[in-house]
């Protein structure tokens, strides 16, 4: 039987046309604008119907890209940080040099030898020690430190 009443539309904006692009693009942990890390310790934690559900996602992903040449990805947890807190190795890391200039000033540098202006608010990213544990059969373990990668 047929109603006079218009049909209801849904209320809202319209449904996105990159609705994972979209979510990627909010602030999210792992996240920045090439790549989305999941911590293996944490999906392997996630209950069994989502690690099935995850596990055919992914496998549909490497089927439809599986041609492709792909790299081995090392993956370093890093964090941001002002270049006047870095100690040598982490200056040495991010491609700084630390030296005092004519004036007494300490003068931060880059490689090729770029003065940077206002240090003290330059934020580079370094290495850091991985906060998200590790689960192993014995149970949760912290990660071990990651080696720092190569300075160039």
């Amino acid at each position: 039987m047929f109603t006079p009443n218009p049909i209801p539309r849904p209320s809202g904006p319209p449904a996105s046309s990159t609705p994972l692009g979209d979510y990627l693009n909010q602030a999210r942990h792992g996240v920045d604008s090439g790549y989305a890390v999941l911590p293996r310790s944490l999906a392997e934690a996630m209950p069994l119907p989502w690690q099935q559900q995850m596990r055919n996602l992914l496998a549909e992903f490497h089927q439809a890209f599986g041609h492709l040449q792909w790299p081995v990805y090392r993956v370093v947890p890093s964090r941001y940080e002002r270049l006047v807190d870095l100690d040598d190795d982490q200056l040495a890391e991010v491609g700084c040099t630390v030296e005092v200039g004519d004036d007494g000033e300490l003068e931060y540098r880059m490689r090729d030898g770029r003065r940077i202006d206002a240090p003290e608010q330059h934020q580079v990213l370094v290495s850091c020690l991985d906060p998200i544990p590790r689960q192993h059969p014995g149970g949760w373990q912290p990660t071990p430190a990651a080696p720092p990668p190569p300075a160039w």
